[in-house]
């Protein structure tokens, strides 16, 4: 489909890719790994067309259409959500004008065994080959669908574009993209914004998206669900490998350790060599031996250690102020907005050392209740803060609160008190911020840099009630894993707002679930309850089939008929609910032997065991590949019934 030949990018003499080549195969799904800096976001752009290659070639067939989603764009205003969305099925009006050109040619031209006019009837089932592809007969459907999916409510569909945030604005091109159905998709940072409804949601339809994915995410479960390819780019070398992002990184260990293998052995040639050199070099009878020898050095092809991006926050919350067994108390709150409920009857209580997840749809009230809480703004009910509690704030877009004219360091010693003072050059050593970069001001950080800075001043006091509203925003997959870890061995209480399924991934156990202006709470951690969100939409579809079909069989009923029975049909009948009861027992089997392994890879001491266990994370993944396998089946079974 795609083929890189011999690609060089340089910028300004130095070499981004160097002499890179892959192809991307029909039904690729490939994640773009590497460090910051390596390139994958202009790798994105090449195969988009939007930027050049300094040297070398990126070949495509001819009409191969391309969908490229970039993190940061330029959104058009004017339209309703509707009709933006809309304006995907351009190509569609597009081709249907030609579609009505050559029929009209064909009823008014007579030269039929011509080369022109079997060039026509081409161009005729060409054209309503893509237009059956991309869904030319049920736009409206599809439309409706696809926003749908990514969070929107019917009543937003006639709202202007401009009244919407940047995050649901990149809903609205995401959604546009793929309701162009391209050959390929080309997805930089897809799951920013979205929350795990849509997520879920994104995944599922990539899953069974007919082209090809290119996707580059901080989200670690995200990848491994739909990647099943991972181009690395490191030191201007493309590296492939065949496998999902989590196994990609138990592999390029091993060839690290075999690079390094290599080149220990490599550099004890070459130290013998030299010394060889330096024997005879000064003998006459043996210098042509010695410029052999420099010769064989000089054609030697050095091998190179890929560098290791090892640069990584590294911090532990301070241990927390004593404080009451009841750190925090929640009474029939609510909230409106003018005459907008956003939700009502919120209870909880909060004991010492729990740590708990709000999940749910985006403008459902989770980081609304954490403003209650920190008491930025007013509701109804009762939010009772329990003794001696000191509480931690970190709003979603607190890296965009700080002073824009201050410097790093400033930012932190006007805060710092005691102890913690005389240490600020090496706290904000452990996020990063090293040398110079403590002089730089916050206006010039980027997006990744200003999220440590605002996690960094957590660290000013010992807080024993931390309330983080999305705090893996910006990160990247080890940074979060490392703030996992500094959580997980916290002392104190916690309420965490995140879409991050990994980084919530034996972090919480308990769940508030915010949904329709309820609250409602789950005894479980985020996997069962994403599993069970699943089996709740899977069966609310199958309801609303059934409905669909008891008011057209109510329809049909309505019609005087002769009653015939039919065994045949009662026996199909039977074998239907058959195959249902064991696909359900089937999906309860896999579930319950995942659940298993999830809990091991959720343990920091029983993770790289299960991880380098070869047979066993296989087994791992062909069982998650089994269950969405055995769920669609289940699915198919009850729409036959």
């Amino acid at each position: 489909m795609i083929s890189v030949n011999s690609v060089t990018v340089s910028f300004g003499g130095y070499d981004l890719f160097d002499n890179v080549n892959f192809l991307v195969n029909p039904k690729d799904r490939i994640g773009l790994a590497g460090k910051n800096g390596a390139g994958k976001s202009t790798m994105l752009k090449l195969l988009a067309g939007l930027q050049n290659p300094t040297k070398g070639e990126i070949s495509k067939p001819n009409d191969f259409k391309i969908g490229y989603l970039p993190q940061d764009m330029i959104h058009q205003h004017g339209r309703t959500v509707y009709e933006e969305a809309a304006t995907a099925f351009e190509e569609i009006q597009r081709l249907e004008e030609r579609l009505e050109i050559i029929n009209h040619q064909l009823e008014v031209r007579t030269d039929y065994e011509t080369d022109a006019y079997m060039d026509l009837i081409h161009d005729l089932t060409d054209i309503n080959t893509r237009l059956d592809y991309i869904g030319a007969g049920n736009r409206e459907e599809e439309i409706e669908k696809v926003l749908k999916g990514l969070g929107f409510e019917r009543t937003d569909f006639n709202r202007q574009t401009s009244e919407f945030s940047g995050g649901w604005r990149m809903r609205i091109e995401l959604g546009k993209i793929l309701l162009q159905k391209p050959d390929i998709l080309l997805l930089d940072e897809p799951t920013n914004h979205l929350d795990i409804e849509s997520i879920q949601w994104l995944e599922e339809t990539i899953d069974s998206y007919a082209g090809s994915v290119m996707l580059i995410s901080h989200d670690k479960q995200f990848l491994d669900t739909v990647t099943s390819r991972t181009i690395e780019i490191s030191n201007q070398k493309i590296y492939d490998y065949k496998t999902n992002y989590s196994r990609y990184l138990v592999l390029r260990k091993e060839r690290k350790e075999q690079q390094e293998s290599v080149a220990k052995n490599q550099q004890k040639v070459i130290d013998q060599t030299e010394a060889l050199i330096n024997k005879y070099r000064a003998k006459a009878s043996k210098a042509a031996f010695a410029q052999s020898l420099i010769k064989k050095l000089d054609r030697m092809e050095i091998v190179e250690i890929d560098d290791d991006d090892s640069a990584t926050i590294n911090f532990r919350f301070p241990p927390p102020a004593l404080c009451g067994k009841i750190v925090l108390t929640v009474e029939h709150a609510s909230k409106h907005y003018a005459d907008k409920l956003i939700f009502k009857d919120a209870n909880f209580i909060l004991t010492k050392g729990e740590k708990i997840a709000l999940v749910g749809r985006n403008g459902e009230g989770k980081s609304t209740i954490l403003k209650m809480i920190a008491k930025f703004t007013d509701y109804e009910g009762t939010i009772q803060i329990g003794h001696n509690v000191k509480m931690g704030y970190f709003a979603q877009d607190q890296a965009e609160k700080l002073d824009q004219n201050k410097t790093v360091f400033e930012t932190i010693d006007e805060l710092a008190v005691g102890d913690v003072r005389k240490n600020v050059r090496s706290l904000l050593g452990s996020f990063l911020f090293g040398g110079e970069d403590i002089d730089k001001k916050v206006r010039v950080l980027s997006g990744g840099e200003r999220g440590r800075l605002a996690l960094c001043k957590l660290l000013l006091e010992p807080y024993n009630l931390l309330i983080l509203d999305e705090p893996t925003n910006h990160l990247d997959i080890r940074s979060k894993e490392v703030l996992k870890r500094a959580l997980l061995g916290y002392q104190g209480t916690a309420i965490i707002v995140s879409h991050d399924r990994d980084f919530l991934t034996g972090l919480t156990e308990k769940m508030y679930e915010f949904r329709n202006g309820e609250v409602k709470e789950h005894l479980c951690g985020i996997t069962e309850f994403m599993q069970k969100l699943k089996m709740n939409r899977l069966n609310e579809m199958n309801t609303k089939s059934i409905f669909a079909k008891a008011a057209a069989a109510a329809a049909v009923a309505a019609k005087p008929k002769p009653v015939q029975v039919n065994d045949e049909r009662e026996k199909e009948l039977k074998l239907i609910k058959s195959q249902i009861s064991k696909s359900e027992k089937e999906i309860e089997r896999l579930e319950t032997e995942i659940k298993i392994v999830d809990e091991k890879l959720s343990n920091p001491d029983q993770y790289l065991a299960v991880v380098n266990d070869k047979e066993t994370f296989a087994k791992y993944e062909q069982m998650k590949k089994q269950l969405d396998a055995e769920m669609i089946n289940w699915e198919a079974l009850q729409g036959k019934l």
